[in-house]
């Protein structure tokens, strides 16, 4: 079932830092191989098997199930693993010593080349843990006061909806939710659903930039765009869409991104960035106390103790692996990936596709569920009898699994999953 992986050779970190880009594809592809890809574009590159069996290898799979569920954590390659172990054992090695004298200088430099990659300053980018940690920095952060209110969608991830619950609970706001269709008629018609809910009270609106449990991806400029004509800040989720789409996050126009690196670019669990326009710095209250940062400081907001360190020195290992097989090529495969699978099985008469028809309005992501079958149970099924490792989603609207392939996902693996799709829409 095309489950077989093969360890990528030890790469030194030095030399696989310093070669970025075509010199280090052509380290993991050859000379020969790379040679008559090189200047092939990517549309054309995203369906060629031998390219991304190629980059597979770079991945140590399990061989017990095919994974089809990156969207909540996705494997490291082997090289960025490796790197990150060996910061374990150099961190720990040098213990209080590198925490006393290197510690903020490489994270600064890991930070610096974060944001260069975010295509924004890294004055305005902090290294946080996670998405869930970097906007409900912000939600918390905000000076409610009663009767203020937000705007943000049911469909968008539990644990902020959670925080803004608790802020109407904390300070009497209100909450307003919307419900995005899944198949829009159009740009317009997704921003005037955010339009129609803002008031002259409303301070916040929220968006996912890449909707985690359909995989639709939003027009987060035009909405940031509709929203700073009403006076109304944007805070976007961009938890799925960081280095799974090409953007610059200051040309979505918006105040607020956060993200998850332990998703698309593959860090390893713990890391995430928080952007904040430097115009809405100074106005958000940090949640712990740090008197040595100024206000207009973005690092007001990432006071964290002690932690490990050695995660955020992972992260230029992992900027290193993403820009070496390039996000454009990146983006290409992850959509072709999902119309591969996602085409055909839109024909069954039982399988309903909770995911635009329109290839533009998503990518990697897609969400499926077949008439008569609980989603839970169909996400048992296709692990227990099909050997498909998927999740089950059953609220706001969406009831299915949620298919998540990645870079190593072979088109072997999605006909199987095609395959166990049709049996089940006929049975």
């Amino acid at each position: 079932m095309g489950l077989s992986s093969t360890r990528w050779p030890a790469m030194n970190k030095r030399d696989f830092v310093r070669t970025l880009g075509g010199a280090s594809l052509a380290m993991i592809f050859g000379d020969d191989l790379w040679a008559r890809h090189a200047a092939r574009p990517a549309s054309a590159l995203a369906a060629d098997e031998e390219f991304w069996e190629t980059v597979r290898r770079a991945y140590l799979l399990t061989p017990d199930y095919i994974n089809l569920e990156n969207g909540y954590f996705c494997l490291q390659p082997q090289v960025v693993l490796e790197a990150f172990i060996g910061h374990v054992r150099e961190v720990n090695l040098s213990a209080s010593f590198y925490m006393r004298t290197r510690q903020y200088d490489d994270k600064l430099a890991a930070r610096k080349q974060l944001a260069a990659m975010a295509g924004c300053s890294h004055e305005e980018l902090i290294i946080t843990r996670n998405t869930t940690e970097s906007l409900d920095t912000v939600i918390a952060g905000i000076d409610w006061k009663p009767g203020d209110e937000a705007v943000m969608a049911m469909q968008d991830y539990g644990a902020m909806l959670d925080m803004f619950v608790l802020q109407a609970r904390r300070h009497r706001t209100v909450n307003h939710v919307v419900s995005l269709p899944v198949n829009p008629r159009g740009d317009d018609e997704i921003v005037q659903l955010y339009a129609d809910a803002i008031t002259p009270k409303t301070r916040l609106l929220m968006i996912s930039h890449l909707v985690n449990i359909t995989g639709q991806i939003l027009p987060v400029t035009k909405i940031c765009d509709m929203a700073h004509s009403k006076g109304v800040d944007v805070m976007v989720d961009g938890a799925h869409a960081f280095a799974h789409l090409e953007f610059a996050i200051p040309d979505l126009h918006c105040d607020y991104y956060g993200a998850s690196l332990h998703k698309w670019l593959g860090c390893p669990l713990g890391a995430g960035l928080l952007y904040v326009h430097r115009d809405r710095i100074a106005r958000l209250w940090p949640i712990y106390g740090d008197a040595g940062v100024p206000d207009d400081d973005i690092r007001k907001l990432n006071h964290t103790g002690t932690h490990p360190v050695h995660t955020d020195l992972a992260i230029q290992d992992a900027i290193a692996f993403h820009q070496s097989i390039g996000i454009q090529r990146k983006e290409a495969r992850l959509r072709y990936l999902q119309t591969y699978w996602t085409s055909r099985v839109r024909r069954f008469p039982r399988a309903t596709v909770n995911t635009p028809t329109d290839p533009r309005r998503s990518c990697a992501i897609a969400n499926v569920g077949v008439d008569g079958i609980k989603p839970g149970d169909l996400a048992k099924t296709l692990l227990e009898k099909y050997r498909i490792w998927t999740v089950a989603i059953d609220g706001a609207g969406v009831h299915g699994v949620r298919i998540t392939p990645h870079l190593f996902t072979s088109t072997v693996e999605l006909d199987a999953l095609v395959a166990a799709l049709r049996e089940l829409a006929r049975a």
